[in-house]
C-alpha cells in the first residue's frame, strides 16, 4: 500500500486531480477528536499504509501540534513522520497534493517524506492582502504598514520560494508589472478568496504566469492566521505533471539513515530526524586536508550544475538537496533561480 500523507484540517486536503491518486489522512485537533479515537484511527492508518507523513504550517495551533506528537508516541511507531512546513495553508496543501499524487510511484517511504522540503522549493506560494499591518512572516517595512490604513489598498505578496511585497497597482495588467514574476517552469493555480475579491489572483497571475490551468477551493481555515487577516485571496502554483515530479525526485543522491536505515535525500531523516553527517566530521575532514571540507557534488542523468550565487539554490545545496536537471529538463541558466520546465 502507499504511504499515506496526512494534514491537520480538512480544508488542506484537496480533491484528487484523478481517480488514482489516494485521499488525504486528516488528523482533527483535540476539541474535535478525543485522544482514544485518534489513536484507533491512526493506528488503523499505519496498519493498512505501513507509513504515515503528516505535514503542518507555522499556523497550526499548538494544542494540535502536541496532538501529532502525542500520537506517535502513544503509537510507539517509529513509521509517523511528522513535518513542519513553512509554507502558508494553501501551498501546504498543494504539497500535499503531490506527495499523495508520488506515493503511488516506487518510492520508499524515507525518501518520499524527504522529497516534501525539496519540492516546496518549487511551490510559488503568495496572496493578494487587503493589509499587512499583522503579517509578520513576511518582511514588511514602515512604509507598506502605513499604507496598510488605506481605504482599498492591496498588496501582493510572495512567500515562497523568495519573499517579496508589493503595493498592488490596480492597472498593471501582468503580474510582472507589479513585482511577481512568474515562475521559470509550467505551473497550475490554485487559488482561495477570502474577503477580498480574487479577480485579480484568478485573471491577472494566472495570464501573466500563463499556468496551465486554475482550479478554485474554499480558504483554509489557517490562512488568517498565517497571514494576519480576513482579507486574503490566497494563490499556490505548483508542478502539475507526475512524471516532472518524480524526475525532480529520483535525481538527487539518496543515502541511507545511519539511526532507522531508512532511504533519505538531504541532510536528515524525515522519520528519526537524525543528520545525515556526524557532527563535527566535516571540520574533521577540514583538518586532514589541511582546509575547509569540500563538499562532493553528484549530478543524476542529464543534469547540470546548480547556480550557487541564488539564495534559493544555495538554500538546497546546505540541506543536500541541491535540485538537478531530470532527463528532458532544461538545467539553470547561469545567474538565475534554478528551474523546472514541464512538459
Amino acid at each position: 500500500m502507499p504511504t499515506a500523507i496526512a494534514v491537520t484540517s480538512a480544508d488542506l486536503a484537496l480533491p484528487a486531480t484523478d481517480r488514482q491518486t489516494p485521499a488525504a489522512v486528516v488528523v482533527r485537533p483535540p476539541h474535535a477528536q478525543p485522544l482514544d479515537e485518534a489513536l484507533n484511527e491512526l493506528g488503523a492508518v499505519l496498519e493498512h499504509h505501513g507509513h504515515l507523513v503528516a505535514l503542518y504550517s507555522t499556523a497550526c495551533p499548538p494544542d494540535h501540534v502536541r496532538r501529532l506528537h502525542t500520537l506517535r508516541a502513544v503509537l510507539e511507531s517509529d513509521r509517523f513522520a511528522i513535518l513542519p512546513m513553512d509554507l502558508p495553508p494553501l501551498g501546504l496543501a498543494v504539497l500535499a497534493q503531490q506527495l499523495r499524487q508520488l506515493s503511488l510511484c516506487d518510492f520508499s517511504p524515507g525518501l518520499l517524506a524527504c522529497a516534501a522540503r525539496l519540492l516546496a522549493h518549487y511551490v510559488h506560494a503568495g496572496a493578494l492582502l487587503g493589509s499587512v499591518a499583522r503579517l509578520d512572516r513576511v518582511p514588511t517595512d514602515l512604509r507598506s504598514h502605513l499604507r496598510s490604513w488605506v481605504p482599498g489598498a492591496h498588496f501582493a505578496v510572495l512567500a515562497n520560494p523568495e519573499p517579496q511585497l508589493v503595493r498592488l497597482d490596480r492597472h498593471a495588467e501582468r503580474a510582472a508589472e507589479a513585482g511577481l514574476p512568474a515562475p521559470g517552469f509550467a505551473t497550475r493555480l490554485v487559488w482561495a478568496r477570502g474577503q477580498v475579491s480574487g479577480e485579480w489572483v484568478g485573471g491577472v497571475l494566472a495570464r501573466s504566469w500563463q499556468v496551465q490551468g486554475t482550479f478554485e477551493v474554499p480558504l483554509p481555515a489557517e490562512s488568517a492566521v498565517w497571514w494576519g487577516t480576513h482579507k486574503a485571496a490566497e494563490f499556490a502554483a505548483a508542478i502539475p505533471d507526475l512524471s516532472v515530479l518524480y524526475q525532480l525526485v529520483a535525481s538527487v543522491r539518496r543515502e541511507e539513515c545511519r539511526w532507522c536505515g531508512l532511504e533519505l535525500i538531504g541532510d536528515r531523516c524525515a522519520f528519526c530526524c537524525a543528520p545525515t553527517a556526524v557532527p563535527g566530521a566535516a571540520a574533521d575532514t577540514g583538518r586532514r586536508t589541511g582546509g575547509a571540507a569540500r563538499p562532493r557534488t553528484v549530478y543524476g542523468p542529464g543534469a547540470a550544475p546548480v547556480d550557487s550565487a541564488t539564495p534559493a539554490s544555495s538554500l538546497l545545496r546546505r540541506r543536500g538537496l541541491a535540485p538537478v536537471s531530470p532527463g528532458g529538463v532544461p538545467g539553470p541558466e547561469p545567474g538565475r533561480r534554478t528551474a523546472v520546465r514541464a512538459r
